[in-house]
């Protein structure tokens, strides 16, 4: 059996639980495919929760110590891995946030706030400031920290293929003062001049309009089925269902052929702000 790169167990919970699943199955002389035998699930999900790039699911946790005989340690620790792998993020959120990182394609729909993954720290902070008013500076600190980190998958020229539907008030509604608007709006601008993220904006006059009141957000990935999430005011919904999956699909689907084209939503997302910065900005 080829040894596997050495983690680092002192880097996180996560990671000190990964390296002891790793030593204890490596220790009973079975393989990622041999110990994940029987289960619902596959030898690469195992081997990235090695990795500390997964969570381990309860019932993964409880086959994994009935096969290496580990008398309940994992399914003991799945809770405190859980916690800290959630880190600054909403708990409702937080699988979401790791499931970007494997994501082959994301799409988005957002209907009230540019997307986490598009915002600039001063539109982060002040969504933060609004939603949770009473977040001590500390914890407004760790807040926009996660969401930066989220945003360096960005840096890989590859992946994900990013799209993003933005309803016209995000464009025409400032949530900031005129000049870091601006800069907000040239932060989503070179982001698609980089060809990193295509946006479309659907106008105020679509007659198209599902999921008006509702954001959503679909990843498909190249070894896993694909996941649709919604969200409200402080809480969250994963959706799973292959069935639904595609109903979600076809409404968003719809949404993307009202939008304006990628090419006129890119000039419209500049012209603002280049309104924003003169003081000229349209109702």
């Amino acid at each position: 059996m080829g040894a596997g790169k050495d983690i680092d167990g002192s880097a996180s919970v996560p990671a000190f639980y990964g390296k002891e699943l790793r030593w204890r199955r490596e220790a009973a002389g079975l393989t990622l495919q041999q110990t994940v035998e029987d289960s619902f699930y596959g030898a690469t999900y195992l081997s990235e929760i090695e990795r500390a790039q997964r969570r381990m699911p309860e019932d993964l946790a409880r086959h994994v110590d009935r096969v290496l005989k580990t008398d309940g340690f994992f399914t003991r620790r799945c809770e405190d891995v859980r916690r800290a792998k959630r880190g600054a993020h909403a708990e409702y959120f937080a699988p979401v946030a790791e499931a970007m990182g494997r994501a082959r394609t994301i799409d988005e729909w957002s209907n009230a706030l540019v997307p986490g993954l598009l915002q600039t720290e001063p539109y982060t902070r002040a969504v933060i400031h609004s939603t949770h008013p009473l977040d001590l500076p500390e914890e407004v600190d760790a807040k926009v920290r996660a969401r930066t980190q989220r945003a360096a998958l960005f840096e890989d020229p590859k992946r994900p293929e990013y799209w993003t539907i933005l309803h016209e008030c995000l464009v025409r509604q400032p949530l900031l003062p005129p000049g870091e608007m601006a800069d907000q709006l040239d932060h989503i601008a070179a982001l698609a001049r980089r060809r990193r993220i295509v946006p479309q904006v659907l106008l105020w006059s679509s007659a198209i309009q599902p999921f008006l009141g509702l954001p959503l957000m679909f990843m498909e990935f190249e070894d896993e089925p694909p996941l649709a999430y919604t969200e409200g005011p402080y809480h969250g919904q994963v959706v799973d269902d292959p069935a639904l999956v595609k109903r979600y699909r076809t409404s968003y689907d719809r949404l993307r052929a009202a939008a304006l084209s990628p090419e006129a939503s890119l000039a419209m997302i500049e012209q603002a702000a280049e309104e924003y910065r003169n003081g000229k900005q349209r109702d």
